[in-house]
């Protein structure tokens, strides 16, 4: 996804967290904690309901796997994603590098085999 794009998300989540009244631009060091935990819950519950879109349950015949719900909550996940990142104070380009640095970590760890895990390979992100 080229940076616009990203940048554009990030601008359209920031107003709509105005919208709603929290504004990650000028949080205290004890609300940015607070946020991180209220967007990881946010993300684990989006997780859960994308869950909910693929029939799991061995036993219950009646499923079927809602591949439309399935996009949404990855959508849904997204924004609070986003959230999360501004609360860290992360803009989108502070994200595009940060992911286009982790991804070179786990090609090499990949190419590596990936039979150990070390911890330091990430410190430099």
């Amino acid at each position: 996804m080229p940076a616009d794009k990203l940048s554009e998300i990030f601008e359209l989540q920031r107003s709509l967290n105005l919208r709603i009244g929290v504004d990650t631009a000028r949080m205290t060091d004890e609300q940015r904690q607070e946020w991180v935990l209220n967007y990881a819950r946010a993300v684990t519950q989006e997780v859960a309901e994308l869950t909910d879109s693929v029939p799991w349950k061995w036993w219950a015949k009646y499923q079927k796997f809602d591949k439309q719900n399935a996009r949404v909550e990855v959508v849904d996940m997204l924004h609070f994603l986003v959230s999360l990142a501004q609360v860290l104070e992360m803009t989108a380009q502070d994200v595009y590098d940060a992911y286009t640095k982790k991804h070179a970590v786990n090609v090499q760890r990949q190419e590596a085999g990936y039979q150990e895990k070390d911890e330091g390979d990430s410190r430099h992100i």
